[in-house]
């Protein structure tokens, strides 16, 4: 897997990105893709409601399924995502999410720039938007309700407004015309996030994004791991310099909020870091023996 490092993360954001939403003549026609395809969910924060989706995002499935009577619990969204979790962490925030790229193609934009080390209690918001949101608030609300809305995607993500409401409420008149207080609200969500994310690096993925916090939970765990060699590493510091998500990987090399960008990897002067697909348990245990 050190071979990814070859090649420029943003062309792959951009290719995967493509690849999510590869119906592309259906920008044009202004309808939202309904294929077979539409029923498997992608890695990736992608909007269900973008006209070109080949799949289904699944923070969306999830809250669609356990927000119906019909089922009791949404397992095989869940089973794709922690097969994608135990797999990568959060390798996917890093390279297999359009939000993500996204936030990063806005972050080049000429202006100031803030660290976000100061404001860490913020990333235990998008915890909470998970476990209340996404997971109880279904659970809980849909003995009472035929029908639960999806609210995370209703009500606070911006790439619904992004790659849903736009393309389809420039082809469709009626749209247009029934937008109200809600499209003006996650219009001012989206447009907050572009402002925050021009000064500090993926504010959504820090301490919004309820997939991240979803990946993020199995990234000490994950297939998918960095790995820092203590006998090359000459403490320099660099690594934790240049990390953009205020991770110390000399440190932590399986810490929470890393997206396995492999910004340090590039950085390391001793070629100390690296990536491996074996789990670092199984890796010590192997060695030591």
């Amino acid at each position: 897997m050190d071979k990814i490092k070859k090649f420029s993360r943003h062309k792959i954001q951009a290719l995967v990105a493509l690849i999510y939403n590869i119906h592309i003549p259906n920008f044009f026609k202004g309808k939202i893709y309904t294929g077979k395809t539409k029923k498997v969910c992608l890695p990736g924060l992608n909007c269900y409601s973008c006209p070109g989706a080949a799949g289904a995002c699944p923070i969306g499935s999830m809250q669609a399924v356990m927000g119906s009577k019909k089922y009791r619990f949404s397992y095989y969204v869940f089973g794709i995502m922690a097969f994608f979790g135990v797999m990568f962490g959060r390798l996917i925030c890093g390279f297999l999410c359009p939000f993500g790229f996204f936030q990063d193609l806005i972050h080049k934009i000429p202006s100031p720039k803030f660290s976000t080390k100061k404001l860490w209690p913020l990333r235990y918001i998008k915890y909470g938007i998970l476990f209340s949101l996404v997971i109880v608030l279904g659970l809980v609300l849909r003995d009472v309700y035929e029908v639960i809305p999806p609210y995370f995607c209703k009500y606070i993500c911006p790439q619904g407004i992004l790659e849903g409401a736009f393309p389809l409420a420039l082809k469709n008149p009626s749209l247009r015309l029934g937008m109200g207080t809600l499209f003006n609200r996650k219009l001012g969500i989206l447009i907050a996030t572009i402002i925050l994310a021009t000064i500090f690096y993926r504010p959504f993925c820090k301490w919004i994004c309820p997939l991240g916090a979803f990946y993020a939970l199995f990234n000490k765990y994950s297939f998918y791991q960095m790995e820092v060699d203590k006998s090359k590493c000459i403490n320099c510091g660099k690594c934790k310099k240049v990390c953009k998500m205020d991770v110390d990987i000399s440190k932590n090399s399986c810490h929470s909020e890393c997206i396995r960008c492999n910004d340090c990897v590039k950085e390391c002067p001793t070629k100390a870091i690296s990536t491996s697909m074996i789990k670092r348990r199984e890796k010590d245990e192997f060695e030591k023996n």
